[in-house]
Formats: C-alpha cells, structure tokens, sequence
C-alpha cells in the first residue's frame, strides 16, 4: 500500500457563519436612513397639511372681518362668487342648506376635497365663506409622490454611503488581521500597537501583543524544561548503553558463548538505540529552533545515516550490507536529516529478508530499498501521495519541518523527496 507523509500547511481560518461586520454596519446605515427619510417626510406632509388650514382660516377669517365691516356701515358690499372663494349669508335664499347647519368655525368639505368652510357671527349677521383649495391638494399628491421616492432613493443611498464608509472605517482592523495572520507559527514578540491608532483598535492590537509575550514566556519555559529534560534522560540511556556495548564485547566471561544470552544482550542493545533515537528525535521537534541548512557531501551524509542507523555493522566491519549510490552535496539541516533517514532507514532494516540495503539519490530523491532497481528511480511513476505514513508519529511530525515527502512504497522500499 502506497502511502506518504505530507508537510504540514496552514489551512485558512474558518469564520463564524454570522452576518460580516461590513454588511450589519451597512444594514444599521440602511435601517437609519430609512427612519430618518421617513420622519423628514412625515414631518413635512405634517407642516403642510398644517400650513393648509392656516391659509385657509387666515383668508376665510379675513373675508368675513371685511364683509362685515362693509355691511355692518351700510356700504355697498356683494359677497364673492368665484370658482376659488364664495360667500353667502346663513339665511340668504341661494345658500346651499348644508351649509346653514353648520355651527361656527372653519369646517372641511367632505364631499370635495380640498374646501374649506368658514361660518363666523358678525354684526352684520352669519357670514358662510366658502374656499376651494384643490389645487393645493393636487400639489401634496405630488409632495407625498416625491416623498416617497425620497424615502426609497434615501435608503438606498444610505446603505451604499454605510457599505463604503464602512470599508473605509474597517481598513486599518483589516492591516491588523493581516498583520497577525502574517505572525509565524512559532511564539515571536510582535509591536502591533505601535502601529495602530490609541483608540480600541489599538486595545486590540496591545492585547494581541500581551498575547504574544505569554506565549514567548511560556515557550522559553517550554524550552528550558525540554534542555533539562534532554541532559536527564541521555544521561542514563548512554550508561545502560555503554553498559550493554561491554557486557556484548566482553564474549570470555562463563556465560559468553550462550547464544540465548547474547542474543538477549543484543535484543537489549537495540532497544536502549532505539529509546535513545526516539529521544533525539522528541527533543529536535520539540526544540522548534530555525532549521540551521548546512552544505553536506552527499555521499558522506549517507554513511553517517548508515553508521547510525545500523550501528552493529559498522562495529563488525559488515558494510557490505549497505550499498551507497551517490554524488554531489545537498542543503541540509544535518541534525534533523540525519534523525529522519536514520530512522526509517532502520524501519527497511528491521523488515525480513535479510538482504542488502541499498540507498540511492538522484535528483533530490533518495531511495532505501532492499530490492534495488536502478530504474525504480524515475519519479514521474512515483505513487500518489496519501494522508495517513507508515512511519512513527515522530517521524511523521519531523519529516513536516523538514518539508519532506515520504512515501512508502512498501515495507523493504521507501522513497524521500527532499524538498530543498
């Protein structure tokens, strides 16, 4: 089964499925200006219906003090008959009789709108003044027409104003998400507020800079526990191994010859390797100091893997057990790349048949195979990539911050592409 380890990728931030801060800033504008379209509408359809039956109480009050004051002195008055103003008198034969009944005051007409009637009492007797303001009404038609388009254009006009004046007051909020998106993974102290205004904006960025510095204190703790802890746990594992090494070399003793007991030393030997290769390899992911890139023979960088990863052949000279095809040098942080190799170089070890090994690279790919064909080596035929390594958590973890890919091809046939 084909499978491989991916380096890591920082996936986008999901957000909240509530509406945007932009669009409720929008909608609050929109939502303003309809209420304040609609007020200042109201407030004048209002004024003018007030300013309305001021005129008309103000005309019709003014016929009837003069009308009065001409018959009341005995002059020659005849009361106006035009389409816009009528007089009569309460009991004149041409007054129309709904308007006798009428109790004094100014009345509206409601069979025609737009007239007014005055009935005042004079001296000379009951005046009835009759007003028609029509195209006055026919003018307010065309005000609330107006009105209301006003309305529908001055919410419109406020939700676009709101959208764009929003994105103009969300710009600097926008440079700080940026800025906080562009910090790196690893604790870094950030000068956020300095470059932000002192208002909560700026609150923000001081607390998000408070943030950073915890996270600094508590990764320099972090770092000063895994150095206490790194000296603590090679100490013992670099005495049961020395320990192990000598009671194998040491083959005169009364039990030396005993297969079963040196076959148990050598089961002991490689167990306290690889609890001190895992170690190594804990204490690099967990350091997450900057990859430091080093110019390596290539060559020479495979034997160390293979003088660390199989370290009983190198003791007992049995190098031909490794086969090594390769030239030139490679940009490599030699720490973590050698922890890594070793590693699963030590996987396809470990795997029956025991045959050789060999490690080939070429193109920035190198193979550990104990089937070796030189053909193999063409990556265009490479398997597809696949979520889940066949590899141990820590080597998972260590082949993403060295960016590599690892696919495993099969359990003796590992191929790595060193992504420089």
């Amino acid at each position: 089964m084909n499978t491989s380890v991916k380096s890591s990728v920082k996936s986008p931030v999901k957000l909240h499925p509530g509406m945007p801060l932009r669009r409720r800033v929008a909608l609050a504008s929109t939502l303003l200006g309809f209420l304040l379209s609609l007020v200042f509408s109201l407030a004048v359809v209002v004024i003018t219906e007030k300013y309305e039956h001021v005129l008309a109480n103000e005309i019709l009050l003014g016929q009837a003090e003069d009308y009065s004051l001409r018959l009341s002195n005995q002059l020659t008055a005849e009361l106006p008959q035009t389409h816009r103003l009528s007089g009569y008198l309460a009991n004149a034969a041409d007054t129309p009789p709904e308007y006798r009944t009428l109790l004094p005051g100014i009345h509206e007409d409601a069979r025609n709108d737009g007239t007014h009637i005055g009935v005042f009492d004079t001296s000379a007797g009951r005046l009835i003044f009759v007003i028609n303001l029509s195209d006055i009404e026919h003018l307010e038609d065309l005000l609330d027409l107006f009105l209301a388009g006003m309305i529908v254009l001055g919410t419109a006009l406020s939700g676009a104003l709101g959208w764009w004046f929003a994105g103009f007051a969300l710009r600097p909020v926008r440079r700080l998400v940026d800025e906080v998106d562009a910090l790196p993974v690893q604790p870094r102290r950030s000068a956020l507020a300095a470059r932000t205004s002192q208002d909560e904006l700026g609150r923000l960025a001081a607390a998000i800079d408070a943030y950073q510095d915890r996270l600094v204190d508590a990764d320099t703790s972090e770092q000063a526990f895994f150095a206490d802890a790194s000296h603590e746990l090679r100490t013992p594992l670099s005495v049961v191994q020395g320990v192990t090494e000598v009671m194998l070399d040491d083959l005169n003793d009364e039990r030396g010859n005993d297969p079963a007991h040196v076959a148990r030393l050598r089961r002991l030997e490689r167990g306290v390797r690889d609890m001190a290769y895992l170690t190594e390899a804990l204490l690099g992911i967990a350091r997450r100091s900057e990859l430091q890139r080093e110019t390596l023979d290539a060559r020479g960088f495979l034997l160390e893997v293979a003088h660390i990863a199989l370290p009983d052949d190198a003791r007992h000279g049995d190098q031909a057990r490794i086969a090594i095809e390769a030239t030139g040098t490679l940009q490599l942080p030699r720490r973590e790349a050698l922890l890594l190799v070793s590693g699963l170089l030590r996987k396809v070890a470990q795997q029956p048949p025991a045959s050789p090994i060999h490690l080939s690279l070429r193109d920035n790919t190198l193979l550990i195979d104990k089937q070796f064909d030189a053909t193999a080596l063409n990556t265009d035929d490479s398997p597809a990539r696949s979520d889940t390594g066949r590899a141990s958590a820590l080597l998972d973890r260590l082949a993403q911050r060295l960016g590599w890919q690892v696919d495993f091809e099969s359990a003796t046939r590992i191929r790595i592409h060193l992504h420089n």
